[in-house]
């Protein structure tokens, strides 16, 4: 039995900025470039797949956090009505169909407590971190992500 090819990721994907309600972001660093710090991001796993599900599937995976426990309530997914559209880094390219150099992403905000558990996904992400909305925005390698950081304390949800 041979193993097929992977299809090519679909150029739109999420953005999520993990954050506590004193503004406090999680940071986790890339295991691919390590070094490379970021909030939670993924491409949607087809084309018809909501933002908002890739949202939270992506959280899920990639932290372990599920959105829609009793910890984390299904509101605390907020869309920043936010779209970034970038080059995807030349390093990056080689997952996407050929030809495709940009990628759309959409932006959200989840708020959860300061204490939730983190459990990374070990074959992508080394470590995470907590840091305040400011210092996390200078650590991300994104600019992309730094703005999103930046934009937290105008587009997160109200207390």
């Amino acid at each position: 039995m041979t193993d097929s090819p992977r299809p090519p990721k679909i150029p739109e994907s999420v953005l999520v900025v993990i954050h506590s309600p004193a503004l406090d972001v999680l940071l986790i660093e890339r295991a691919d470039k390590p070094g490379f710090w970021q909030s939670v991001t993924g491409s949607k796993d087809h084309l018809d797949e909501p933002a908002a599900m890739t949202a939270r599937r992506e959280v899920a995976e990639e932290t372990g956090i599920v959105i829609g426990s009793a910890a984390v309530p299904d509101d605390a997914l907020v869309d920043w009505a936010l779209r970034n559209v970038y080059e995807i880094y030349p390093v990056w390219r080689h997952r996407y169909a050929p030809g495709v150099t940009h990628n759309t992403e959409h932006v959200f905000g989840l708020t959860v407590p300061r204490d939730t558990p983190v459990v990374l996904a070990p074959r992508e992400h080394l470590q995470h971190v907590w840091l305040p909305w400011r210092e996390a925005a200078d650590r991300c390698f994104s600019p992309s992500n730094a703005e999103a950081i930046l934009q937290l304390p105008r587009l997160r949800k109200a207390p």
